[in-house]
């Protein structure tokens, strides 16, 4: 059963971010808190059309390509949490981009690992003792989403096994970075009995997907929530698919 007590979810405003802060909220249990974070909280009308028609969801401004902004994001969750621990971080914020070889330029790949790979590892690192202090929390008590996790949203194009096609460089190579943060977090967190996870959501008809993406948000949420819930220590630092499917 997934039932975090709190939650923070970046790229909140639309799509897979969106859809997780709705099902996270019917879930049987639901949380006492959902930090639905985004980069324009002013635009984002459905977003706070959730927030005031449920008092769980507190929006927050956050550009994960700002690390330098992630104290004063960390100082406002850590008030509203009132001494309690983060339950679940989920690094959802990305951004995509398909060059290819003679398309690929130095600005775009620093550009995509600073969203897709340097801000969940340091959003990760600036809220760690948060999510430890959830962690101790549930002393005694199996590794979970429940407890404490890290899922990092992945891409199955980041996997070199799955690789047959090439191109889409900077993309491919920066969650194939992504994957190797989570197996890190995973190997450094475990004594803390920290989860960390990389969940590949599908090819799922978003604005980055496209309307031929093959399933919906609401469908791949459903799955992710799903396998979420059924996390534990084996599965850490696997990359999953939303139906759980290991990816090499």
């Amino acid at each position: 059963m997934l039932c975090p007590r709190s939650v923070l979810i970046t790229g909140a405003n639309r799509g897979i971010g969106l859809e997780l802060v709705r099902q996270f909220l019917q879930l049987e249990t639901p949380p006492k808190h959902v930090f639905a974070t985004c980069r324009s909280p002013g635009k984002a009308e459905d977003l706070h059309t959730l927030a005031k028609s449920n008092g769980a969801v507190s929006v927050l401004k956050l550009d994960v390509s700002d690390p330098d902004s992630f104290q004063g994001v960390r100082e406002e969750v850590e008030a509203l949490l009132q001494g309690s621990g983060l339950n679940l971080l989920i690094n959802n914020a990305g951004i995509i981009s398909r060059d290819d070889l003679s398309a690929v330029t130095i600005q775009k790949m620093e550009s995509l690992f600073r969203t897709n790979t340097i801000g969940p590892l340091f959003l990760a690192k600036e809220f760690l003792p948060l999510i430890q202090k959830a962690a101790k929390a549930s002393t005694g008590l199996p590794m979970s989403c429940t407890k404490s996790a890290i899922i990092n949203m992945t891409s199955k194009v980041g996997s070199m096994d799955d690789n047959r096609s090439g191109g889409r460089y900077p993309y491919r190579i920066s969650k194939a970075a992504l994957n190797m943060v989570t197996k890190n977090l995973s190997v450094d967190l475990k004594s803390d009995d920290i989860l960390s996870v990389s969940l590949h959501p599908g090819y799922v008809k978003t604005d980055m997907g496209g309307p031929n993406a093959l399933i919906t948000s609401e469908q791949s949420v459903q799955g992710m929530i799903n396998v979420m819930a059924g996390l534990d220590e084996e599965k850490n630092g696997l990359m999953l698919d939303y139906a759980g499917k290991i990816i090499p």
